[in-house]
């Protein structure tokens, strides 16, 4: 047995990325593990014990037995105090300690996915004890990775790979946010619709409409006198839905028409991830 099609996809992406994230920081010294990366709160070294954390669960290791201290003002919720453990476990890991640990990581995950041979439906430990299917958890797996790939790239200024395979399943990923942003997030108005115009590496043309009902569709079909129309490059339409920056920070790289308290609406509840 071999992985299975419908898996593939995210295998390829998140090797992509990991392998890149193994290359941006071999040759760190100790000093550069410390920089600052776009998300909240964690540093280099923070990012890499995160993604060395996750692959080690989806390999079926134990958690950490770890307290955390009381004084992390970036954990606020139980989600985030479930991806901080693997975090703060590895704070005073020397940068030998931390390549060491990600080379092993990727050597054991590559192995499991060779050998995959189970159903994408079948049922695999999620976040806070609950249970996902694989396909779900590797889809989730390579977007988070590719995520973080670009929070090194920008800490260490080393830009690339916004185009890359985990760049495309991020997208759409991102994409099937889009609804509950226009409808649950801002409101937009019954019966109306909101165009979305992404140029870049990666670049698309999409519309939410909003029925009489108030819910929101993702269609590929463009909108005759949208109620708002964004206009944004790709990296700043990733770097806003994740919660790397804030509308009013990119401000400038937005170009909105139609009307402007529902595009602002849009635009703050961008951010969908936790």
């Amino acid at each position: 047995m071999s992985l299975h099609p419908t898996l593939q996809p995210y295998a390829d992406a998140w090797t992509h990325s990991v392998e890149a994230i193994s290359a941006l920081v071999q040759p760190l010294v100790e000093g550069e593990w410390n920089r600052r990366t776009p998300c909240p709160g964690w540093s280099v070294r923070d990012i890499v014990s995160h993604v060395i954390g996750l692959d080690c669960e989806m390999l079926g290791d134990p958690r950490p037995i770890h307290s955390l201290p009381r004084d992390l003002f970036h954990v606020t919720n139980e989600h985030q105090r479930y991806m901080e453990m693997q975090v703060d476990v590895r704070r005073h890991h020397t940068a030998p300690e931390m390549t060491s640990e990600l080379e092993y990581t990727i050597i054991r995950r590559n192995r499991q996915l060779r050998n995959e041979s189970r159903d994408p439906g079948h049922k695999v430990r999620g976040p806070l004890g609950t249970e996902v299917t694989l396909e779900e958890a590797m889809r989730t797996r390579a977007f988070d990775i590719w995520v973080h790939e670009q929070d090194l790239r920008a800490a260490l200024g080393v830009p690339g790979n916004l185009d890359s395979p985990g760049a495309h399943l991020t997208r759409d990923v991102l994409l099937a946010e889009l609804p509950e942003v226009v409808a649950g997030g801002a409101h937009a108005p019954r019966s109306s619709a909101v165009v979305f115009d992404v140029y870049g590496p990666v670049e698309f043309l999409r519309t939410v409409r909003v029925d009489i009902q108030g819910r929101g569709t993702l269609e590929t079909t463009p909108a005759l006198g949208p109620a708002a129309t964004l206009s944004l490059d790709w990296e700043t339409y990733v770097r806003l839905a994740c919660g790397r920056v804030t509308a009013e920070a990119v401000r400038d790289r937005v170009k909105t028409e139609g009307d402007p308290e529902l595009a602002t609406a849009v635009l703050r509840n961008f951010t969908v991830t936790q």
